[in-house]
């Protein structure tokens, strides 16, 4: 899986340097991304489309009758 950003990369290489993750990870997540320029943040997901409350107006007593 490729790196998403620079910060990401940071992350990891920090992780591997306090030994959490191992020397071919970091490797395989590296060659993955290759030399494309990353972002310096990754931008969040939008959840999609939200849904809307619709309001309805309670219908009067006069109304209903006639």
């Amino acid at each position: 899986m490729p790196f998403k950003s620079q910060a990401q990369r940071r992350k990891f290489a920090q992780l591997l340097v306090e030994g959490k993750i191992s020397n071919e990870t970091f490797e395989e997540w590296n060659r993955e991304t290759g030399g494309r320029k990353l972002p310096e943040r990754a931008a969040r997901k939008t959840s999609g489309r939200k849904k809307v409350k619709t309001i309805r107006k309670k219908r009067t007593a006069s109304k209903r009758r006639g």
